[in-house]
């Protein structure tokens, strides 16, 4: 069984590897054993990527600990995820758009290990920190960006602070976002 493309793509994401070569899969059995506690073989690793052509079905706690290890509580809840493609002008669930958004609505985010954002739409895809915990984003900062997406890191175009534009930012790069809440 070859995982589904949106599955391997979490995979790239969450471990910082483009999954390229099936030497590759040692690194990520070594990350997967090490967030999660179960040892998964490289050559399962390599069979689910699609470096080895073999359809055997893997065991559900193979098949678990790669959904824990994507933040997911069990593999029924990752699969069930719904791959739209590339291509889609919904949005998939977990994400919130800047454009379906009210002035003054608020979103609250989070992401590992412990950090959380509250911040307050403002239109033309601007927001105003409100709160901040152990986040690099202070409140009263304002951030520009497009969506917000369960599972992936916050991309922010463009950080002001006391009017001074700080640049591109990104929260959650590793793990992604573990929370998203329109208030």
């Amino acid at each position: 069984m070859k995982l589904p493309f949106h599955i391997i793509e979490q995979l790239k994401r969450k471990s910082g590897s483009d999954l390229r070569l099936p030497s590759d899969c040692e690194l990520l059995a070594l990350d997967i054993e090490g967030r999660t506690g179960v040892h998964i073989g490289a050559t399962t690793l390599k069979r689910l990527l699609g470096f080895v052509g073999d359809e055997r079905t893997p065991h559900t706690t193979t098949l678990d600990a790669i959904a824990r290890y994507l933040g997911y509580a069990h593999w029924d809840e990752l699969s069930a995820i719904d791959d739209k493609g590339n291509s889609d002008f919904e949005a998939p669930d977990g994400e919130v758009r800047s454009a379906d958004l009210q002035v003054g609505c608020r979103v609250e985010i989070a992401y590992l290990p412990d950090r959380r954002v509250l911040l307050a739409f403002l239109g033309n895809n601007r927001y105003k920190v409100q709160q901040s915990q152990n986040s690099k984003l202070l409140a009263g900062d304002e951030v520009e960006l497009h969506s917000f997406v369960l599972h992936h890191p916050l991309l922010v175009i463009n950080v002001w602070r006391n009017g001074k534009s700080l640049g591109q930012f990104t929260a959650g790069r590793i793990s992604g976002l573990s929370s998203v809440k329109v208030i």
